[in-house]
């Protein structure tokens, strides 16, 4: 191809995950499958927090909340991939690319924060149980979900911004199965130092503050639960943590891996661990805050005997219709 230096590229070509046209179908069932599976499981929780008195606290108004950013998050990958999967041209326009981006970035930091509140959450439940309530109110709530969002929206649109500045060439072909920062900078004609230094501090800083946040908050907890004089009590406090923790290892364990390397290093290996953190995390949350937390299957419970009820209750109604006529 012709490397014929253009300010804009009318399209990108999206590589994805294998180059082999034997391998787009079982890929195509495989993310179908996990797409379907993330919607329906956060759905879930949403309804199930949403439907129950007893679940009306922080906790679970973040978890909700962080819920409705996986389906967000995933739904501004997943689509894409799935058309891709059964594309011969693969193709992606600038403006879409763009966009892409941009709400991946939103969705990935508001997820980044909501982890770090949660944190917090834990932090006051744990250590500052007698004035929880009044620490943890709506207002803050609302303020610490207000906080996420803007910052979210502000650091996605000043990277977008800068990549919208770069001149790029002829060669179109983004060897990732989205439009990740990275991967995109690498086919740029025009100097992408600034995007990179951007990347490594202001970049760096919303990724590594929620997570110091995280770190100090389980620090506090940790030196408060070994206080506890009993076994069982030392079991209780970890337990209402280890669905958290579960999520916040694997979330910020395969950032790292992708994010933490130079530009000219991100390989396939970084387009797996992409995988974990876009889509896996998504669609494992669910499980992990249901299956380890019994107020969530209490609630979940419940949800599913409402159904059940409504059906029941809807079934009869059709009956009585149906044997009146």
């Amino acid at each position: 191809m012709e490397m014929v230096n253009l300010t804009r590229l009318p399209e990108f070509i999206l590589l994805g995950l294998s180059p082999h046209p034997e391998d787009q179908t079982p890929l195509f069932a495989l993310f179908l499958i996990m797409y379907l599976i993330t919607l329906m499981g956060n759905l879930l929780i949403i309804l199930a927090i949403r439907s129950d008195p007893q679940l009306q606290n922080p906790m679970y108004f973040f978890l909700s909340i962080l819920s409705f950013a996986d389906i967000c998050y995933t739904t501004v990958i997943v689509p894409k991939m799935l058309v891709n999967f059964l594309s011969e041209t693969k193709t992606i326009s600038y403006a879409e690319c763009l966009t892409q981006m941009y709400f991946f970035m939103v969705y990935g930091n508001i997820d980044s924060y909501l982890l770090a509140a949660m944190a917090i959450d834990r932090y006051v439940a744990i250590c500052n149980p007698f004035h929880y309530v009044t620490i943890m109110n709506h207002r803050r709530c609302m303020l610490l979900l207000a906080f996420s969002i803007a910052f979210s929206c502000l650091h996605s649109l000043l990277h977008v911004l800068l990549v919208n500045r770069l001149t790029f060439c002829a060669s179109n072909v983004i060897h990732h199965f989205f439009c990740d920062i990275s991967p995109v900078l690498k086919l740029a004609c025009s100097s992408t130092f600034v995007n990179e230094v951007v990347v490594m501090t202001e970049g760096l800083a919303s990724v590594m503050a929620p997570f110091a946040c995280i770190i100090i908050s389980y620090l506090r907890i940790l030196t408060a639960v070994l206080n506890i004089p009993s076994a069982a009590g030392k079991r209780k406090a970890f337990s209402t943590c280890s669905s958290h923790l579960t999520v916040v290892t694997l979330f910020y364990g395969s950032i790292s891996y992708v994010y933490f390397q130079p530009l000219s290093s991100y390989t396939i290996k970084g387009r797996i661990a992409t995988i974990i953190y876009t889509v896996l995390t998504s669609m494992l949350n669910p499980f992990i805050y249901s299956l380890r937390n019994k107020d969530m299957k209490r609630g979940l419970e419940k949800l599913r005997g409402r159904i059940k009820s409504k059906m029941d209750r809807l079934s009869t109604t059709k009956t009585n219709k149906i044997c009146g006529l």
